[in-house]
Order: structure tokens, then sequence, then C-alpha cells
């Protein structure tokens, strides 16, 4: 699964290197001429992860090019360090479930924000309004978790 997710991302950027794409669409397009079928969301997630932003083309439009890379205080884990300092106010393990509990109407945000992640073991996560569980395969990566982020809590 993750290589054809590296090798659509690669030849994602492959594509805007050679020409210019304004449109999710026009991405799905020609990732189909060459053989990578993929849905609208699945290209909308690349992009993000792929940091690409749209900027003007030669002709007047706008075309989608590769960022630079944001400085480290800005970027994904220094956003989600930020939101477990502010908003997480307890983190405990409870088997292979990873109970999170954070100020009123955060819990979304910091599921959201590991659910991103893509963390080892990680299966999924499920948030109220001020608490969220993550569910992780083992015991042993529960356990793992709430220890970075107590860690992440204490630093």
């Amino acid at each position: 699964m993750r290589e054809l997710k590296s090798r659509r991302q690669a030849e994602i950027l492959r594509i805007i290197r050679e020409q210019d794409v304004e449109t999710q669409e026009q991405m799905l397009d020609q990732l189909g001429r060459r053989g990578i079928r993929a849905t609208q969301a699945t290209i909308s997630r690349d992009i993000k992860e792929l940091n690409l932003v749209k900027q003007p083309g030669g002709s007047g439009n706008y075309r989608y090019v590769a960022s630079r890379p944001k400085p480290a205080e800005h970027s994904f884990a220094g956003r989600l360090k930020n939101i477990f300092k502010e908003g997480v106010t307890s983190c405990e393990a409870a088997q292979n479930i990873v109970v999170v509990k954070t100020m009123p109407g955060l819990a979304p945000a910091a599921a959201a924000a590991l659910d991103g992640m893509e963390l080892e073991g990680f299966v999924g996560s499920l948030a109220g309004d001020d608490t969220a569980i993550l569910i992780m395969r083992t015991s042993q990566v529960a356990e793992e978790l709430t220890r970075e982020i107590e860690s992440m809590l204490e630093g």
C-alpha cells in the first residue's frame, strides 16, 4: 500500500514538473493516463502531504508547484506539540486503547493530528468534545504512545 502511495506521489511530482496542472481533476486525468488510478480525496491528501501550492503559471492560469519546506517551528510536529501542550489535560493507556482528555472542544483536533502522523501500530481514533480514544494494535504500542504524549505535555 505504501509503495503505491510513494509511486503515486512521485508521479504527481513528475507531472507538475513536466506540465501545468490547474485542478485535481486534471491531476487525476494525468495519473490515469500513466496507469495510476486514484480518487479525488486521495489526490487531495497527496497534495497536502506533498506541500503543493498553486501559483500563477505562464499563461495567467494557476498551477500546482512544490512549495518550500516550512521552518521547523511551523512544521506539523511543532503544531502537534502546541495542540497537545495547550489542549491535552491527561493521557492514559487501557490495554490497546489510549484515552486522551482535552480542554472542551479540542479532542477532534488532537485526534486529527494523530491520524495524520501515520504512527506505527495506529489503527484509528474516535473523538468527542473533550475525550479522544486512539486504538492501537497492541497494548505495548499504546503504552509507548502514552509515554510519548506525556513527554510532549511535560516538555
